[in-house]
């Protein structure tokens, strides 16, 4: 039987908190990990505190499968872990809240109702946004939306790819809203959460409590709304409930990965409803938003990440900000585990796999495929000496794709179209940016291309 007495078991905690922070990555750690206090370790059975209710949940989720195999993977005899509340460990100073403020994750726990809302990210704030050109419409709309006293835009309708930042940005408007009216309810949920709840209402004959739930809240925010199209009951209530909620002037947010009319499988009424208000989408992003975001992740951390590593991953990874974060994530731990500096050539050594993925994934002929098939015109024209707008839009398009979705330099994308030169490619690049902030058809032209190819 051991306690916690044992130098066998303090030394077991120690290395379960370093595997910790090496596979969740620096900010996690800060946020829900380092806050951790071992307890006792007795017959098998773990107990680690955890200086709120809110933070106890969360980790019970998030990690409490993982915390039991890592002491598993330790000692052999621990069968158990329990996760419980203890608001007098040291772990609660406020250098380790999960966020600076004091009680605001609490908050936002009570004002969403209990069965109902989902847990918040304390890392998913306005201030950890990093904005440009390619998101900086939905980011104003978002902060906009939380920090207005009035309804503004009814409904917010964030959408955009995979990993651009809609769940970030929804995370954003409920902490700031949270902060400013602590007052006010919030809903934060996801569009399959909301069916679940639906369904599960008129399983036990509770419907008239399910909508007087959703009905009283001040903020209602349902992300990757797409999941219910085809869902023809779902959606008959939520329109309903949409109704409501605009007719007492009650905000709602909206995240999806396409635009109200690209929704297929969702009733045209409630298309329009989800119109009425502001659309605003979130681009792919841009090779110097990418390196903003690295840089800004980088400041936080207690590695240096020399300027050269954070432009080969801008440059690599391009596929959207999730990838991107995860792969400084796993040079920064590895780093950590070997004490030694990150340099670029243990990036391409601990990146090999996800580099050799990326790299074969897309090459700039695919594009030049895709984009010709698209506006209709032969795969030749993309080499030839036209300039008519016909075939130089639709080339224009293909050269913008190819430096935003390859690590191909401005001379080779050049290369590949009929030996032009760099300054070429450059042009076409910033044309095709200039009409897309200009011409949000063709800005859904191009992102629905970006999306193919990618798929």
């Amino acid at each position: 039987m051991k306690t916690l007495l044992d130098e066998d078991v303090a030394a077991q905690w120690v290395r379960v908190r370093a595997r910790l922070r090496a596979e969740f990555g620096e900010a996690a750690y800060r946020s829900w990990l380092k806050p951790l206090t071992l307890h006792e370790v007795k017959g098998g059975h773990v107990r680690i505190g955890v200086p709120t209710d809110f933070m106890r949940d969360w980790v019970r989720t998030q990690y409490g499968n993982r915390l039991l195999d890592l002491w598993s993977d330790e000692n052999s005899e621990i069968c158990d872990l329990e996760i419980v509340t203890a608001p007098g460990s040291g772990a609660a100073t406020a250098e380790n809240r999960p966020l600076s403020g004091g009680a605001a994750p609490i908050v936002v726990a009570e004002n969403n109702i209990e069965g109902f809302g989902a847990a918040l990210d304390p890392r998913f704030t306005f201030e950890n946004f990093v904005t440009g050109k390619p998101n900086e419409l939905a980011f104003a709309a978002a902060r906009r939306v939380a920090e207005s006293s009035s309804v503004t835009f009814n409904p917010l309708f964030l959408y955009g790819g995979v990993g651009l930042g809609k769940t970030h940005l929804m995370h954003a408007i409920a902490w700031q809203i949270c902060r400013q009216s602590p007052e006010r309810r919030i809903i934060y949920l996801s569009a399959e959460k909301f069916m679940y709840q639906f369904i599960r209402a008129l399983r036990y004959k509770d419907t008239v409590a399910f909508k007087e739930q959703f009905r009283s809240v001040d903020v209602l925010m349902i992300d990757d709304f797409q999941f219910i199209s085809g869902k023809d009951s779902t959606q008959e209530e939520f329109f309903h409930t949409f109704n409501a909620l605009v007719d007492r002037n009650r905000q709602i947010v909206i995240s999806a990965d396409k635009s109200p009319n690209d929704l297929e499988g969702i009733e045209e009424r409630m298309r329009s409803r989800l119109g009425w208000g502001l659309v605003a989408d979130l681009h792919p992003t841009t090779y110097e938003l990418r390196v903003g975001i690295l840089q800004s992740k980088a400041e936080g951390l207690d590695i240096e990440i020399p300027p050269k590593v954070v432009e080969y991953l801008a440059h690599k990874i391009t596929s959207n900000v999730r990838e991107l974060e995860g792969a400084l994530n796993r040079i920064v731990a590895a780093a950590s585990l070997v004490g030694r500096p990150v340099t670029l050539e243990s990036t391409q050594e601990i990146l090999h796999d996800l580099l050799r993925a990326s790299d074969r994934r897309i090459t700039i002929e695919e594009i030049q495929k895709r984009v010709a098939e698209h506006f209709n015109i032969k795969l030749a024209e993309m080499s030839s000496a036209r300039r008519s707008r016909a075939v130089a839009r639709p080339r224009q398009v293909a050269m913008y794709l190819a430096k935003q979705l390859t690590s191909r330099s401005l001379p080779e994308i050049g290369r590949k179209f009929g030996g032009r030169d760099h300054t070429t490619v450059m042009h076409a690049v910033r044309k095709v940016e200039e009409l897309r902030t200009a011409d949000s058809t063709f800005a859904e032209d191009v992102e629905l291309l970006r999306r193919m190819i990618e798929s």
